[in-house]
């Protein structure tokens, strides 16, 4: 293919942004679920063609990169270019090093979107470079940061990225005074709920709401999670926190996804375990009081609220006390999206991101974890028994 003209600069850029655009789209076809991250690729003739694309379609199967140049098996390569959300990998995995594959077949130059922040995986593009081609980084870098949020944070932090959903009626309560919540929410926010279940990895909720609700925690969709190319839906990790005993015949143990108690009352502790286990995205939907845990301890990155407009004026609120005496140490969220689910809204916000001095930002939820560890007891104590008391009726229906 080295004999194609090349293209203009100007025109080149425009064509290796919407290439860029396009792997973007293949990436958000894998999971988003899974130790992995979501990564396409398109590889352009000189003239700015496509010659071939792919993505990872999961653990154990071939990188976008690998994936890419198989479909391209019959195709000379000699002078082509790979665009990349993910920088390649360099590391042998259960699949040969991405950069390695690139370099066999003749790639001639690689952009990528973001740099891999893995230790393990990182050094695709130095081995590039030194071996002659040229690798440049950043394009459309944001919205590769975006696709990539819960993992680029899981492996940068070493925690998951933890999503706190909320459901409640406009005055914020999230069960009338008598303890019915069905339904504050309707049908197409409680699908929605559901479908957000089949992207996370793991469930959790505290014994409180275990034992007086009997979840399941399934992900209920009539299709795979949004986005997801094939195959049936993803079952999360179900994630009970506190220390009694769930009885035997409790929907936790049935069909559905595996089971894991934690006989803890620390958010921090909970994040660990889960990290050991290659979670990357925990979704927690325990009610007022293990809110209120991750909350006070500064572990939520992002918060899911579905609002239903109507008023209770009483009953249990959707987050308890959070130690905030004034408007100044409020929590503070900025607004991601706000979206409309039938009569109900849904906004989602993430953790606020603080300017440092040095005019770089940092994340919120991390500041706030790292103020929470020197200034608070490792354990939130309560009242109730077990530390995490049922607060929420019905929790797993909104």
């Amino acid at each position: 293919m080295t004999q194609a003209r090349p293209l203009e600069e100007s025109a080149r850029s425009r064509i290796l942004a919407a290439a860029m655009r396009r792997a973007l789209v293949l990436a958000a076809q894998g999971p988003p679920h899974g130790p992995n991250p979501r990564v396409g690729c398109v590889i352009l003739a000189p003239d700015g063609s496509v010659v071939a694309e792919g993505f990872h379609r999961g653990a154990g199967t071939l990188h976008a990169e690998a994936a890419a140049l198989a479909n391209a098996r019959d195709v000379d390569l000699r002078g082509t270019t790979a665009v990349v959300t993910l920088e390649p990998c360099a590391h042998h995995g259960r699949t040969p090093p991405c950069a390695d594959a690139l370099l066999e077949a003749g790639v001639a130059e690689v952009h990528v979107a973001v740099v891999d922040p893995n230790p393990t995986a990182a050094g695709g593009a130095a081995r590039l470079r030194d071996a002659g081609v040229r690798v440049e980084t950043g394009l459309l870098a944001d919205a590769g940061e975006e696709l990539l949020r819960p993992w680029l944070h899981a492996v940068r932090t070493g925690r998951p990225y933890v999503t706190l959903k909320l459901a409640t009626s406009l005055d914020g309560r999230v069960a009338a005074p008598d303890g019915t919540s069905r339904w504050i929410t309707g049908p197409q926010a409680r699908a929605h709920a559901h479908t957000v279940r089949a992207q996370v990895d793991a469930i959790a909720v505290g014994t409180g709401t275990a034992l007086a609700d009997d979840p399941s925690l399934t992900a209920r969709v009539p299709e795979v999670a949004e986005g997801h190319d094939g195959g049936d839906a993803h079952q999360p990790l179900r994630v009970v926190v506190g220390h009694r005993a769930l009885p035997d015949d409790a929907r936790l143990r049935g069909p559905g996804g595996e089971l894991l108690h934690l006989a803890t009352h620390d958010p921090a502790e909970v994040l660990a375990a889960l990290a050991a286990r290659d979670v990357r995205h925990l979704l927690v939907e325990g009610g007022p009081v293990l809110a209120t845990a991750f909350l006070t301890a500064g572990l939520v990155d992002e918060l899911h609220a579905y609002v239903a407009p109507v008023l209770l004026g009483a009953g249990a609120t959707a987050v308890g006390d959070l130690g905030i005496t004034t408007i100044g140490d409020a929590a503070r969220f900025e607004t991601h999206e706000v979206r409309r689910l039938g009569d109900d809204v849904l906004v989602v916000a993430r953790a606020a991101r603080r300017a440092a001095a040095d005019g770089t930002t940092a994340d919120g939820a991390a500041d706030n974890a790292a103020d929470s560890a020197a200034h608070a007891p490792a354990t939130r104590r309560t009242n109730e028994p077990d530390g995490m008391p049922h607060a929420h009726p019905t929790k797993e229906d909104h």
